[in-house]
């Protein structure tokens, strides 16, 4: 798999460019599948929901037009026999996973099965996150369930890359990704650890990691002392 982690969604040119060069093709030539999931604990779940599926929130990750589209609702799939959703993931050219509670969106990830089948899918397919669908895609959370969202069942992240990430870096919106917090948040992590902006991105493809910014960024080393 390729991998696009972002803040935000696709919110500057940069970022645009980055996504089409995993592609190898236009977006309107790209058939894409895209995962609310991890916006349903949150009081907005519902319109942020909708506002992510038709295109409309303020990054339309759905609306950059897409060859096609389709939705795969995670809490769903436990009831669905696997050939029935399974070769979709297979087949598409783009993962689109919102963000919302990592934690949440974790546990799903699992419960459904998308967990394990990530691993084996093409090499041509890419991941494309958004805050916490960036996050659930890395090697560790840097912090624990704290028991206010619904069960997670484990605290650990995928393990998809082999970094952490912290998104939204000193946005007004979110007063904990201060630099001085994220400072913290990450001494205490064993792998490197970028804090990004919503300008920002992580693309990964073929092993090799890079930023893509129109904004800010940084990089923590990783933790080597017990």
């Amino acid at each position: 798999m390729k991998f696009l982690l972002t803040s935000a969604g696709i919110s500057n040119g940069s970022i645009h460019n980055a996504l089409t060069d995993l592609l190898g093709k236009p977006v309107a030539e790209a058939r894409a599948l895209c995962i609310p999931t991890g916006i349903y604990p949150h009081v907005e779940g519902p319109s942020g929901a909708y506002e992510f599926l038709t295109g409309s929130a303020s990054s339309p990750l759905c609306g950059l037009g897409w060859k096609s589209l389709g939705v795969l609702e995670l809490t769903a799939l436990p009831t669905v026999k696997p050939e029935h959703w399974v070769p979709a993931v297979q087949e598409t050219d783009a993962l689109l996973v919102w963000g919302g509670s990592a934690f949440y969106l974790c546990y799903w990830m699992r419960q459904s099965g998308l967990a394990d089948l990530l691993p084996s899918l093409s090499g041509d397919t890419v991941y494309v996150g958004v805050s916490a669908g960036s996050m659930v895609a890395t090697a560790d959370f840097g912090e624990t369930y704290d028991g206010v969202n619904p069960p997670v069942g484990s605290d650990k992240a995928l393990g998809l890359v082999d970094f952490s990430l912290a998104p939204h870096l000193d946005h007004e919106q979110f007063p904990g990704n201060s630099m001085a917090n994220l400072e913290r948040w990450a001494a205490a992590i064993r792998v490197p650890a970028y804090g990004i902006d919503d300008q920002s991105a992580i693309k990964v493809a073929g092993g090799t990691v890079e930023v893509v910014s129109e904004g800010r960024w940084i990089l923590f080393p990783p933790r080597t002392s017990a």
